[in-house]
């Protein structure tokens, strides 16, 4: 039964000529997936709505072939073709009494146009800004270019009518959006009508919304999506200056989505955002406008999202992240179920997908992106097989998710730990700067765990062959993990590095200890996630100094796919942190290191009094060798099926370990497929000549 403080996020509220059920409204996300899997992002969308939200929005669709974003694959609405597809998502959107959303995005200044090849505009003549700097430059908009622009939004929005869909939101924030761009000075540096005032900057999206409105009437909602402050000074679009836009505008839109200005600002990562990290800027902006006001901020609690609607802050909770690690929080917390809320645990995994232009993963979530895909349901599996009984040795985050989705199927099952207490790598790294909130991975699993009578878990228990040989269980999953290499294999070196036997090596399992180094400390990073960074200001934090040395161009490299890099390198420069871009190392002595540049190969010596080597991983998998190797002999223990999951099987970062165990906990007992794919997958129609 529903807690009553929070029956105000309940209430039906308007967005102008609609009502959406309750004040839970997924602002548009990424998948990954966009025009390449639109089955697989509608059928995601779908279990939103399953899950209680009340709005619902696509990610961002472009809406011209003359502004796309490639190699970076959103949704496209560039043609009446596009709209089956997209009728098929708004559909499912709308299947459990949500509103559904479409974003349209014209990229302007951010659209390289790298697979049509049109020549990209924007409000002035300026370098197209991607995240892979493309040498490309946009034109300005000429007056008829503009004019020929509000004809494509408003074609877009007819097409958006026909595709289904209930609301549209404008994109003009986190850089992106051609509406931003006319308001901000920084990329607006027109002369005439268009440029100059505010007055003249928000011409454009005056225009539009008229021409919108126009266009489909008063049967669809229009929200504008817009920086709440650009942080780059007087020059951008500052948090005053939009004040002054909305009093200025307070009637133009049905709804004002304020965003951060910055992608990297609206969605950073827990390790430098905390909940609602943006109420300030948004606070007394309703006293400018009549009109509803939608604001994110990894809202997870619904204490916090009560007190945002209480306050008179927002009017609707916006949500991304939180809708993915858990599609289900608002159905849970009308339930009155708040403890069985998987929590964002804001590791930015998630923002990979879109990233890296592949199948977006959740840490928290491994059914993310798979709802079509795979049949996964994020609260439902699938029944359970002829066996009954599964141990999974280790309790890390491989042997939680496994154990967890094991005993939903029917399964009884045991947990075996070798340590004094669960959670393997989450345990440890959770308590390393920044990263506390990655506990969240391990606490939900552990209370889930602890509500269940088939699950026993058993800590300070490690096994061997002989132990498991003699238990008698059908199956056994083992989730040992992985222990960080000292030999420095990785990426630069494929054998293990020269190293004086005097020299001090550790690794991070070494910290993670609590055996952490003094004086002068060199950290080789060739892993390039967040342990290299984290590793370097743990060390500084304990009075160390401190030299990062890495091969890559960029402090963390692989964190520029969550939105991380931009706030690592800073903090560890605040810390005190020398850093040291694209060199390796050779050789490492009692006294110093000995570092190569990855180009010329010119050495440098680095004195040291300890090395800390964040490299390569290696799979604690001898358990696993050691059962294996007894295959003859399962059939005579009652052994049907062993199985190796997680880092055991191959490190990668946490959400690859609870994906890994979901899917074992899945797959057992089914039916052997073959060569078949393990997943659907759309493949596009040959045309006909």
């Amino acid at each position: 039964m529903r807690d009553s403080r929070y029956d105000i996020l309940f209430e039906p509220t308007k967005i102008g000529p609609l009502t959406a059920k309750n004040r839970f409204y997924q602002v548009p996300h990424c998948n990954g997936g966009g025009y390449r899997d639109p089955s697989a992002a509608a059928e995601m969308r779908k279990i939103k709505s399953e899950g209680g939200w009340g709005v619902i929005f696509t990610e961002q669709c472009e809406m011209h072939h003359t502004s796309e974003i490639t190699p970076f694959i959103e949704l496209r609405l560039w043609d009446d073709n596009d709209i089956p597809q997209l009728r098929k998502m708004s559909e499912r959107m709308k299947e459990h009494g949500a509103l559904a959303g479409i974003q349209l995005a014209y990229s302007g200044i951010n659209g390289p146009n790298l697979y049509s090849k049109e020549v990209p505009m924007a409000p002035s003549a300026l370098p197209i800004r991607t995240f892979t700097n493309d040498p490309v430059q946009a034109r300005a908009l000429t007056k008829r270019d503009i004019r020929d622009l509000r004809r494509w939004f408003v074609n877009a929005a007819k097409r958006s009518k026909e595709a289904g869909f209930d609301l549209i939101n404008l994109y003009g924030a986190h850089g992106f959006g051609i509406f931003q761009h006319f308001l901000s000075r920084a990329t607006n540096q027109r002369t005439d009508e268009y440029g100059g005032s505010l007055e003249n900057r928000a011409r454009f999206s005056q225009e539009v919304i008229a021409d919108i409105r126009d266009a489909v009437g008063d049967t669809m909602a229009i929200a504008l999506r817009v920086s709440l402050d650009e942080t780059i000074g007087e020059l951008g679009f500052s948090n005053a200056e939009l004040r002054d836009y909305v009093e200025m505008n307070k009637d133009l839109p049905d709804l004002w989505d304020l965003a951060q200005g910055t992608w990297e600002d609206c969605s950073g990562p827990s390790r430098f955002k905390a909940e609602g990290a943006q109420q300030e800027l948004v606070r007394g902006i309703h006293e400018l406008t009549d009109k509803p006001i939608v604001g994110v901020g990894r809202f997870t609690s619904p204490d916090v999202m009560a007190k945002q609607v209480r306050s008179g802050v927002l009017d609707f909770i916006g949500c991304a992240r939180p809708s993915i690690a858990d599609p289900f929080m608002p159905k849970k917390i009308e339930e009155g179920r708040i403890e069985d809320i998987r929590e964002c645990i804001g590791c930015n995994i998630c923002i990979t997908g879109d990233m890296t232009m592949s199948i977006s993963r959740c840490t928290q979530n491994p059914t993310f992106m798979e709802e079509w895909r795979k049949g996964w349901h994020p609260e439902k599996m699938n029944p359970k097989g002829d066996s009954d009984n599964v141990l999974v040795v280790g309790s890390g985050p491989a042997g939680l998710e496994a154990a967890w989705a094991l005993c939903r199927r029917g399964y009884q099952v045991a947990v075996a730990e070798s340590r004094t207490e669960i959670g393997g790598r989450v345990t440890r790294e959770c308590k390393l700067p920044g990263l506390s909130e990655w506990g969240r991975v391990v606490d939900y699993r552990q209370y889930q765990l602890s509500q269940r009578s088939d699950v026993d878990i058993f800590l300070d228990s490690k096994l061997s062959a002989d132990d498991i040989m003699e238990f008698g269980f059908e199956n056994v999953a083992i989730a040992t993990g992985a222990t960080w290499r000292r030999d420095g294999v990785a990426r630069q070196h494929v054998v293990p590095m020269p190293m004086s036997s005097d020299a001090k090596v550790y690794t991070p399992d070494d910290l993670m200890d609590g055996d952490i180094p003094e004086g002068k400390v060199i950290v080789f990073d060739d892993d390039h996630y967040y342990m290299g960074g984290v590793m370097a200001e743990l060390l500084a934090k304990n009075g160390a100094d401190v030299t990062l040395i890495t091969p890559a161009a960029y402090v963390s490299d692989w964190t520029r796919n969550t939105l991380e890099q931009v706030a690592i390198h800073p903090r560890l420069v605040e810390a005190g942190v020398d850093i040291v871009l694209n060199r390796g190392i050779t050789k490492v002595a009692a006294d110093h290191v000995v570092s190569n540049c990855v180009y010329t190969q010119y050495t440098q010596k680095f004195d040291a009094d300890a090395v800390v080597i964040v490299a390569g991983l290696e799979e604690n998998n001898e358990l696993y060798e050691a059962l294996m190797e007894r295959e003859g002999e399962w059939e005579d223990a009652g052994i049907k099926s062993v199985k190796l999951i997680g880092d055991a099987n191959a490190p990668g970062p946490i959400a690859w370990a609870t994906y890994a165990g979901h899917r074992y906990a899945r797959e057992l007992d089914s039916e052997d497929i073959g060569d078949d794919l393990p997943f659907r997958r759309e493949i596009t129609a040959v045309a006909v000549d």
